[in-house]
């Protein structure tokens, strides 16, 4: 089933010709002052027998109609898996690390990502596939984690490469100490455009993910690429971090496809049996980096030479 917020926050499920609304069974459902999303997400096994009926009995708004917003806008947590990907086979193995992101950087499909005036080396897209988690967890064992998992989303992990200070080296391990604030700016989460529930993908350790800007073609690469399984990792940042229903996991990105973000960039993203959404660039300053893939922090990263973009400075 695909689920999605549409036209203000209405709840609905994706089908081949359209939309269903599907705000009566949502309004059916406990509140206890939650989102529509968060509500279908939490009592999903009570509803599913009515969104199952609706999705092929119900009234279908056509997609000229739509537009899909992010399908939870507000998440309590979005925990992030960093250098999570053997750079096709090229990395060795490295300890697991990760980071929190800002519920605050949500941005939905047709969206506009804003570039901030701060000082940084580039902007980064880093194309994700994305967990939502079913119910609570901490200090989850791999064997019981996708017990955890609700279904899939895309999502672009938005990276401002802020200069490193002087002598600096990037951790091996970054600890979960409060929001990493060089990801965090407002729109720097794309997000959408549905929730495909894991039902519906049967192995998502093999789902191509495709990044493209402007319609030329960056990232490309499978979640089997992963240096750390999704089990894996949700061991991992549950040993970190407490999590809820309705929160999210960015489960980290190849980094060979990799590239500047900049202003009138048109960015799409599509993930295998997940969907797929696009959405522009806006920067002020109208900055310039050098078009196509970044191939010094592809070098960089596939050695592990040092940190993404630290060679990079607008033209």
């Amino acid at each position: 089933m695909k689920l999605l917020l549409f036209n203000n926050g209405c709840p609905g499920i994706l089908t081949d010709t359209g939309v269903v609304d599907v705000s009566d069974i949502v309004n059916s459902l406990p509140s206890n002052n939650k989102s529509a999303m968060d509500r279908l997400i939490e009592h999903f096994e009570q509803a599913r027998e009515a969104l199952t009926a609706i999705a092929t009995s119900g009234i279908v708004i056509p997609l000229s109609e739509v537009t899909i917003e992010a399908p939870l806008p507000q998440p309590e947590k979005i925990l992030c898996m960093g250098g999570n990907f053997t750079e096709f086979g090229q990395r060795a193995t490295a300890p697991m690390w990760g980071f929190l992101k800002s519920s605050d950087a949500v941005l939905g499909p047709s969206g506009t990502v804003i570039l901030p005036p701060d000082d940084a080396n580039i902007f980064h897209h880093e194309a994700e596939l994305v967990i939502v988690f079913s119910k609570s967890g901490h200090n989850i064992n791999e064997e019981d984690a996708f017990d955890h998992i609700f279904g899939y989303t895309c999502g672009v992990d938005v990276s401002a490469r802020m200069p490193a200070a002087p002598g600096a080296t990037p951790p091996a391990f970054r600890p979960w100490r409060g929001v990493s604030a060089p990801k965090s700016f407002p729109t720097f989460a794309p997000l959408g455009p549905v929730i495909v529930t894991k039902d519906e993908i049967p192995n998502p350790q093999n789902l191509q993910v495709t990044l493209s800007v402007n319609g030329e073609m960056r990232g490309n690469f499978n979640t089997s690429d992963m240096a750390h399984s999704i089990a894996e990792s949700i061991a991992f940042v549950s040993s970190h971090e407490s999590f809820k229903s309705g929160d999210l996991m960015y489960t980290g990105t190849n980094h060979q496809g990799l590239g500047a973000m900049q202003d009138a960039d048109s960015i799409r993203i599509e993930i295998d049996q997940v969907g797929s959404f696009s959405f522009t660039v806006q920067d002020e300053l109208k900055r310039k980096w050098k078009r196509g893939v970044d191939e010094e922090t592809a070098e960089d990263v596939r050695q592990g030479t040092g940190a993404p973009g630290r060679r990079q400075r607008p033209l």
